[in-house]
């Protein structure tokens, strides 16, 4: 670590009252974690209210996406880290299956039903809708500038994860 020089700013305790002019002296972590717990609580209590979960969300758009359709150990390998824990989405994917918004083909691999594909849709746009809400007064080049800094911030702290 490297001692701190003239132009560092001092890191204050986290204050939720703080005034613009004190915002640079925030911990990120602090800041950060509260954006994530809002947008994800808005996002999960809007999807609830019709019956549907985020992780669903993720494993629909995950089927669709791609060249070819995916097997249930890629879409559990690729979406488990986002998960709430190691067995969450092939849980959602065996509740999809269920739902009748998935099968499995011949080939092992999954495929949306017409009735999961017309979820997916109604899904896009509601997170469209959520988006728009919680964008409001943000232009594109300020969430852009907001992004960057948080990937060099990442960057800064050492982790070298694909995003």
């Amino acid at each position: 670590m490297r001692p701190l020089t003239g132009n560092t700013t001092d890191q204050a305790p986290a204050d939720p009252a703080a005034t613009d002019d004190m915002l640079a002296t925030q911990p990120i972590g602090y800041w950060s974690g509260l954006a994530h717990e809002a947008v994800t609580r808005h996002l999960r209590d809007a999807m609830a209210r019709i019956d549907v979960t985020q992780p669903q969300y993720w494993v629909l758009n995950r089927v669709n996406g791609g060249s070819e359709a995916p097997s249930r150990e890629e879409v559990v390998v690729q979406l488990t880290p986002l998960a709430d824990g190691p067995h969450e989405i092939a849980r959602v994917v065996d509740q999809l299956i269920h739902r009748g918004w998935l099968r499995i083909d011949g080939g092992q691999r999954l495929q949306l039903t017409d009735a999961g594909e017309a979820a997916r849709v109604r899904l896009r746009e509601l997170v469209t809708e959520l988006r728009a809400v919680v964008h409001e007064g943000i232009s594109d080049e300020e969430y852009v500038a907001a992004l960057k800094v948080l990937r060099r911030m990442i960057a800064n702290a050492g982790d070298n994860r694909d995003p």
